[in-house]
């Protein structure tokens, strides 16, 4: 499990880099470079999206998934959470808004956990390792979230570090059920588990960005319908596997 491992640790130390630095890092690049990890999580999404086998199906699970993320209100839920960790880290140590209006780092941090949590690169990379012991994707991986926690840690604070628990709880349950759920899959399963994915990074960067709040917690759930969808999709509609 050394992924999951050096990721979280990754997400902490970029915390607690950027919380300590705080205002010290000039705004223009406390302003900017958010922009640039919207826009990489906007390219890796587009990377993803093309990859689709079955767009219908990808489309169905986003919608189902959504819907339920909706009635069950899990963004909100992220944000309960949010909302907590930054009380309870204020009160360890002093409080480095930067101007953050709460509404604002609620926003941020709820993009940021499905962009720590929810990544392509961290989904796979954990089965990865799972099913080959090789931790390279996801090490490869920590390197750019140890920079991405660190900045957004410079306006948002130490809060960012708790982040890493959902992460690693989310890693590692793909990485220990890799070898249970991977040979269950198909390569058209495996493509449009991505492209799901890849639609729900897309959004995320348009939020990050600033362009557009979806919400994208609340659309989640998709990945969890797409590779059954797209497995029905397969067989009962187009006749592969039938």
């Amino acid at each position: 499990m050394i992924g999951p491992i050096v990721n979280g640790a990754a997400v902490v130390i970029g915390s607690i880099s950027g919380g300590a630095l705080g205002e010290r890092v000039p705004a223009r690049v406390r302003n900017a470079l958010p922009m640039t990890f919207g826009v990489a999580s906007m390219a890796l999404g587009i990377a993803l999206i093309v990859k689709i086998k079955f767009i219908p199906a990808v489309i169905l699970a986003l919608l189902l998934g959504s819907l339920i993320g909706e009635l069950i209100s899990l963004e909100a839920g992220i944000q309960k959470f949010a909302a907590k960790a930054r009380r309870l880290i204020d009160a360890i140590t002093p409080a480095r808004s930067n101007g953050v209006s709460h509404e604002e780092f609620l926003d941020k941090f709820v993009a940021l956990t499905v962009l720590f949590c929810a990544s392509g690169t961290g989904i796979f990379g954990s089965m990865n390792e799972g099913m080959t012991n090789d931790p390279s994707l996801l090490i490869a991986k920590s390197v750019l979230d140890l920079f991405t926690s660190a900045i957004f840690a410079t306006a948002l604070g130490f809060s960012v570090a708790v982040i890493a628990i959902p992460q690693f709880a989310i890693q590692a349950g793909l990485l220990l059920g890799a070898e249970q759920i991977l040979p269950l899959t198909t390569p058209e399963m495996i493509a449009d588990f991505s492209a799901c994915g890849g639609a729900i990074m897309f959004a995320t960067g348009f939020r990050i960005c600033g362009i557009k709040p979806f919400p994208i917690a609340n659309m989640l759930p998709g990945l969890l319908f797409i590779m059954p969808i797209s497995a029905m999709w397969a067989r009962y509609v187009t006749g592969i596997g039938g």
